[in-house]
C-alpha cells in the first residue's frame, strides 16, 4: 500500500499511525497539497490527503474511510475500535469530536493565512467551534482513569485526539492553551511518547 501525505497532517499521521501499529506494510509518499498538487490530484480528484492506494490500484480517500479498511485486514480482536454497543459509538463520538475540531482549525488556519482580510464573523465562529470540542474532550477524559481512552489498549479515538491536537498546537498556538486542559495534555504527552507516534511525526510546515 501507499500513503501519500505529510504528517503534519493530523489525517495522514493517525492513519500512518494505525498502519505501524496494525503491522500492515506501505510506501510513505510525502506529497503536499500545494507542491505537489497536479501529481495528486491525478490519483485522487479532490487532492486532498490522506489518499491510500491499495495494492490491488484501488484507491481510498478520507481517513474514515482508509482506517475502517484497515480494520477489516486485522483480526477482531487487535481492531482499534470496540465492537459492542455502546462503547463503539462512544468511542466514534471521540474520534468525530477530534476530527472535527480538527478540521475547524484547518479552515481557521487557512482563514489567517490566506486572507488578507479574515472574517471575523468566520474566525470567532471557528475558534468557538474549537473550544467547545476541546471542552467536551477534556470532560469525557476527566471520566476515565485508564491508561487510553477506553481502557488498556490504545485506540483510534486515542490516535485521533492525539494527533489533532498536536497539528492545533503547532498551526494555531495563539488558540489552543494545553494548560487550560489538563487532562488532554497528559492525555497527549503521554501518547506523543510513545515510539510509533515519536517516528511517525513531522513539524508543522506552513504552505508558502
Amino acid at each position: 500500500m501507499i500513503l501519500i501525505g505529510q504528517y503534519d497532517s493530523s489525517f495522514v499521521r493517525r492513519v500512518a499511525i494505525a498502519l505501524a501499529l496494525y503491522r500492515l506494510p506501505f510506501e510513505h509518499r510525502p506529497w503536499s497539497v500545494f507542491g505537489d498538487a497536479e501529481r495528486l490530484a491525478a490519483v485522487n480528484p479532490l487532492t486532498k490527503v490522506p489518499t491510500l492506494v491499495l495494492d490491488d490500484g484501488d484507491v481510498l480517500i478520507d481517513s474514515h474511510l482508509i482506517l475502517d479498511h484497515l480494520d477489516s485486514l486485522v483480526e477482531p480482536e487487535r481492531r482499534m475500535v470496540p465492537a459492542e454497543e455502546p462503547a463503539r459509538r462512544r468511542a466514534l463520538k471521540v474520534t468525530a469530536l477530534a476530527t472535527g475540531m480538527a478540521e475547524v482549525g484547518v479552515g481557521l488556519f487557512y482563514e489567517l493565512r490566506l486572507h488578507e482580510r479574515p472574517s471575523p464573523l468566520l474566525v470567532e465562529r471557528r475558534r468557538g467551534q474549537m473550544l467547545g470540542a476541546l471542552a467536551a474532550l477534556e470532560a469525557d477524559r476527566s471520566g476515565r482513569p485508564t491508561p487510553f481512552w477506553f481502557g488498556e489498549a490504545i485506540g483510534h479515538a486515542d490516535i485521533a485526539v492525539a494527533c489533532a491536537l498536536r497539528h492545533m498546537r503547532e498551526s494555531l498556538p495563539e488558540v489552543l492553551r494545553m494548560a487550560d486542559f489538563p487532562q488532554l495534555a497528559a492525555h497527549c504527552e503521554r501518547l506523543e511518547a510513545l515510539p510509533v507516534f515519536e517516528a511517525i511525526s513531522q513539524p508543522f510546515l506552513p504552505p508558502a
